[in-house]
């Protein structure tokens, strides 16, 4: 199991950005470059849900609810990955998770509120 740090989460305005990182500072190059990452968020009395993914090779995929408003990112050499999340909705308020795939590595989570 690898330690996956998160931070960046907190309070903003709806319209308002976010960026997301995901540290393994234990992690050594060659267990986290091969590795697809992966956010996830958990909204109050809701399932976990995927919101965006990066493969080895830099590929992405998005939820269909944050296209165009989110961009995961990566960078092997730090062993880091992000979430860079623009024009924020009330819907997305949740505590997000970063997940190193085909492992059992999680984050603790972060907390991130939309209000006015």
């Amino acid at each position: 199991q690898v330690l996956l740090v998160e931070s960046g989460g907190g309070l903003v305005q709806p319209g308002g950005s976010l960026r997301l990182t995901c540290k393994a500072p234990r992690a050594i190059f060659s267990v986290f470059a091969p590795k697809t990452m992966a956010w996830y968020r958990q909204a109050p009395g809701k399932q976990r849900e995927l919101v965006a993914t990066i493969s080895r090779g830099g590929g992405t995929d998005y939820a269909d609810s944050v296209k165009g408003r989110f961009t995961i990112s990566r960078d092997n050499s730090r062993k880091t990955a992000y979430l860079q999340m623009n024009n924020l909705e009330v819907e997305d308020t949740a505590v997000y998770y970063c997940h190193m795939e085909s492992t059992d590595s999680w984050g603790q989570g972060t907390q991130v509120t939309v209000a006015s």
